[in-house]
Protein backbone atom coordinates (compact mmCIF):
# COMPACT_ATOMS: atom_id res chain seq x y z
CA UNK A 1 0.00 0.00 0.00
CA UNK A 2 1.50 3.37 -0.91
CA UNK A 3 1.34 5.90 1.79
CA UNK A 4 -1.36 4.00 3.15
CA UNK A 5 -3.88 5.32 1.49
CA UNK A 6 -5.01 2.68 -0.64
CA UNK A 7 -8.05 1.10 0.47
CA UNK A 8 -8.28 -2.57 0.92
CA UNK A 9 -10.50 -4.62 -1.54
CA UNK A 10 -13.32 -6.29 -0.32
CA UNK A 11 -14.06 -9.61 -1.37
CA UNK A 12 -17.44 -11.38 -0.91
CA UNK A 13 -16.91 -15.61 -0.66
CA UNK A 14 -20.27 -16.53 -1.87
CA UNK A 15 -21.04 -19.09 0.41
CA UNK A 16 -22.80 -19.81 4.12
CA UNK A 17 -20.98 -22.70 4.42
CA UNK A 18 -18.62 -22.05 7.74
CA UNK A 19 -16.51 -24.49 7.02
CA UNK A 20 -15.43 -23.13 3.34
CA UNK A 21 -15.42 -19.92 5.06
CA UNK A 22 -12.44 -20.57 7.48
CA UNK A 23 -10.65 -22.38 4.52
CA UNK A 24 -10.61 -19.21 2.20
CA UNK A 25 -9.92 -16.90 4.79
CA UNK A 26 -6.88 -19.03 5.85
CA UNK A 27 -5.40 -19.49 2.64
CA UNK A 28 -6.10 -15.74 1.89
CA UNK A 29 -4.61 -14.33 4.86
CA UNK A 30 -0.75 -13.38 3.48
CA UNK A 31 -2.69 -11.21 0.74
CA UNK A 32 -4.30 -7.20 1.12
CA UNK A 33 -7.62 -8.23 0.74
CA UNK A 34 -10.92 -8.41 3.35
CA UNK A 35 -13.12 -11.60 2.47
CA UNK A 36 -16.25 -11.18 4.32
CA UNK A 37 -19.07 -13.86 4.53
CA UNK A 38 -22.18 -13.94 2.26
CA UNK A 39 -24.16 -14.77 5.60
CA UNK A 40 -23.39 -11.00 5.82
CA UNK A 41 -25.57 -10.23 2.95
CA UNK A 42 -29.10 -11.31 4.93
CA UNK A 43 -31.37 -10.08 2.49
CA UNK A 44 -29.19 -11.30 -0.72
CA UNK A 45 -31.34 -14.34 -2.72
CA UNK A 46 -30.05 -17.12 -3.46
CA UNK A 47 -28.50 -18.08 -6.67
CA UNK A 48 -30.14 -20.98 -8.77
CA UNK A 49 -27.63 -23.29 -9.54
CA UNK A 50 -28.61 -24.67 -12.71
CA UNK A 51 -25.56 -25.24 -14.59
CA UNK A 52 -24.69 -28.79 -15.79
CA UNK A 53 -20.66 -28.30 -14.85
CA UNK A 54 -18.57 -26.99 -11.74
CA UNK A 55 -17.47 -24.04 -13.93
CA UNK A 56 -21.07 -23.31 -15.16
CA UNK A 57 -22.45 -23.42 -11.27
CA UNK A 58 -18.82 -21.28 -10.27
CA UNK A 59 -19.66 -18.76 -12.80
CA UNK A 60 -23.45 -18.54 -12.23
CA UNK A 61 -22.58 -18.14 -8.28
CA UNK A 62 -20.11 -15.56 -8.70
CA UNK A 63 -21.90 -13.11 -11.28
CA UNK A 64 -24.71 -13.15 -9.16
CA UNK A 65 -23.71 -12.27 -6.09
CA UNK A 66 -20.83 -9.57 -7.52
CA UNK A 67 -24.22 -7.71 -9.30
CA UNK A 68 -26.20 -8.56 -6.35
CA UNK A 69 -23.66 -7.07 -3.51
CA UNK A 70 -21.51 -4.80 -5.59
CA UNK A 71 -18.55 -6.40 -4.16
CA UNK A 72 -16.15 -8.64 -6.22
CA UNK A 73 -16.91 -11.91 -5.27
CA UNK A 74 -15.10 -15.48 -5.24
CA UNK A 75 -17.27 -18.34 -5.44
CA UNK A 76 -16.77 -22.26 -5.68
CA UNK A 77 -18.77 -24.81 -7.12
CA UNK A 78 -17.10 -28.42 -5.73
CA UNK A 79 -18.11 -31.78 -5.44
CA UNK A 80 -17.79 -35.68 -4.91
CA UNK A 81 -16.68 -37.88 -8.27
CA UNK A 82 -16.87 -41.36 -7.53
CA UNK A 83 -15.96 -43.81 -10.09
CA UNK A 84 -17.98 -46.71 -8.98
CA UNK A 85 -21.05 -44.30 -9.38
CA UNK A 86 -20.46 -43.27 -12.89
CA UNK A 87 -18.87 -39.64 -11.56
CA UNK A 88 -21.72 -39.05 -8.97
CA UNK A 89 -22.48 -37.12 -7.08
CA UNK A 90 -20.85 -34.53 -8.95
CA UNK A 91 -22.30 -30.86 -9.62
CA UNK A 92 -25.33 -32.45 -7.42
CA UNK A 93 -22.98 -32.87 -3.98
CA UNK A 94 -24.82 -30.72 -1.83
CA UNK A 95 -28.17 -32.29 -2.59
CA UNK A 96 -27.57 -35.35 -3.12
CA UNK A 97 -30.54 -36.68 -0.81
CA UNK A 98 -32.54 -33.88 -1.69
CA UNK A 99 -32.57 -30.11 -2.16
CA UNK A 100 -32.63 -29.54 1.58
CA UNK A 101 -30.66 -32.32 2.49
CA UNK A 102 -27.58 -32.25 5.11
CA UNK A 103 -23.86 -33.46 4.94
CA UNK A 104 -25.78 -36.68 7.20
CA UNK A 105 -28.27 -37.38 4.95
CA UNK A 106 -25.75 -37.31 1.40
CA UNK A 107 -23.35 -39.44 3.22
CA UNK A 108 -26.36 -41.75 3.91
CA UNK A 109 -27.33 -41.84 0.61
CA UNK A 110 -23.68 -42.42 -0.92
CA UNK A 111 -22.84 -45.39 1.42
CA UNK A 112 -26.37 -46.42 0.31
CA UNK A 113 -25.57 -46.17 -3.26
CA UNK A 114 -22.10 -48.20 -2.81
CA UNK A 115 -23.77 -50.99 -0.65
CA UNK A 116 -26.61 -51.63 -3.18
CA UNK A 117 -23.99 -52.32 -5.98
CA UNK A 118 -21.83 -54.28 -3.46
CA UNK A 119 -18.88 -52.04 -3.03
CA UNK A 120 -17.39 -50.86 0.09
CA UNK A 121 -15.06 -48.11 -1.63
CA UNK A 122 -14.66 -47.12 -4.64
CA UNK A 123 -11.55 -44.87 -6.18
CA UNK A 124 -13.06 -41.30 -6.08
CA UNK A 125 -11.85 -37.59 -7.06
CA UNK A 126 -13.12 -34.37 -5.11
CA UNK A 127 -13.05 -31.82 -8.04
CA UNK A 128 -13.31 -27.92 -7.04
CA UNK A 129 -13.89 -24.94 -9.41
CA UNK A 130 -13.46 -21.46 -7.92
CA UNK A 131 -14.67 -18.40 -9.68
CA UNK A 132 -14.06 -14.38 -9.40
CA UNK A 133 -15.62 -11.50 -10.71
CA UNK A 134 -15.11 -7.72 -9.86
CA UNK A 135 -18.60 -6.96 -11.91
CA UNK A 136 -16.33 -4.63 -14.39
CA UNK A 137 -15.00 -7.14 -16.58
CA UNK A 138 -12.50 -9.26 -14.67
CA UNK A 139 -13.99 -13.17 -14.61
CA UNK A 140 -10.82 -15.61 -13.66
CA UNK A 141 -12.03 -19.41 -13.05
CA UNK A 142 -9.18 -22.32 -11.37
CA UNK A 143 -10.06 -25.94 -10.87
CA UNK A 144 -8.13 -28.06 -8.15
CA UNK A 145 -8.52 -31.86 -8.17
CA UNK A 146 -7.62 -34.36 -5.21
CA UNK A 147 -7.58 -38.14 -5.95
CA UNK A 148 -8.68 -40.65 -3.31
CA UNK A 149 -11.02 -43.50 -2.32
CA UNK A 150 -14.58 -43.52 -0.80
CA UNK A 151 -14.84 -45.96 2.06
CA UNK A 152 -18.22 -46.99 3.95
CA UNK A 153 -16.67 -46.76 6.95
CA UNK A 154 -16.32 -43.20 8.07
CA UNK A 155 -12.88 -41.85 10.18
CA UNK A 156 -12.48 -38.07 11.75
CA UNK A 157 -14.22 -35.32 12.69
CA UNK A 158 -12.28 -32.24 11.63
CA UNK A 159 -13.65 -31.74 8.00
CA UNK A 160 -17.21 -31.29 6.34
CA UNK A 161 -19.33 -32.56 3.40
CA UNK A 162 -18.12 -36.26 2.45
CA UNK A 163 -14.53 -35.61 4.18
CA UNK A 164 -15.28 -38.72 6.79
CA UNK A 165 -15.69 -41.00 3.22
CA UNK A 166 -12.94 -39.53 1.47
CA UNK A 167 -9.66 -41.81 2.32
CA UNK A 168 -5.98 -40.23 1.28
CA UNK A 169 -3.96 -43.09 0.60
CA UNK A 170 -0.27 -41.15 0.85
CA UNK A 171 -1.83 -39.72 4.18
CA UNK A 172 -3.49 -43.08 5.52
CA UNK A 173 -6.34 -40.52 7.07
CA UNK A 174 -9.23 -39.65 5.45
CA UNK A 175 -9.67 -35.55 4.57
CA UNK A 176 -11.82 -35.32 8.17
CA UNK A 177 -9.12 -36.67 9.93
CA UNK A 178 -6.33 -33.57 8.58
CA UNK A 179 -5.43 -30.50 10.64
CA UNK A 180 -6.39 -27.25 8.71
CA UNK A 181 -3.30 -26.51 7.34
CA UNK A 182 -2.89 -30.51 5.65
CA UNK A 183 -5.97 -30.22 4.29
CA UNK A 184 -5.50 -26.75 2.41
CA UNK A 185 -1.70 -27.82 1.46
CA UNK A 186 -3.19 -31.11 -0.47
CA UNK A 187 -7.40 -30.27 -1.73
CA UNK A 188 -9.16 -29.89 -4.44
CA UNK A 189 -9.99 -26.18 -2.79
CA UNK A 190 -6.80 -25.59 -1.66
CA UNK A 191 -5.36 -26.34 -5.17
CA UNK A 192 -8.15 -24.29 -6.56
CA UNK A 193 -7.18 -21.18 -4.12
CA UNK A 194 -3.54 -21.27 -4.69
CA UNK A 195 -3.73 -20.92 -8.44
CA UNK A 196 -5.90 -17.87 -7.89
CA UNK A 197 -3.82 -16.12 -5.51
CA UNK A 198 -1.40 -16.41 -8.41
CA UNK A 199 -4.04 -15.03 -11.01
CA UNK A 200 -4.91 -12.31 -8.65
CA UNK A 201 -1.85 -11.57 -7.42
CA UNK A 202 -1.12 -8.51 -9.93
CA UNK A 203 -5.25 -7.16 -9.49
CA UNK A 204 -4.80 -7.42 -5.83
CA UNK A 205 -1.55 -5.01 -5.62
Amino acid sequence: MEGGTRAMKKIVIATKNQGKVKEMIRAFRGMDVELVSLAQFAQVPEAVEDGSTFSENALIKARFYAKETGLACLADDSGLEVDALGGAPGVYSARFAGETADDGANNEKLVKELVGINRSDSPASYRCVLAFVDGEGTEVLTEGICSGIIRIIPAGDQGFGYDPYFYLPKQQKTMAELTLEEKNAISHRGMAIKEMEVKLAGYLR
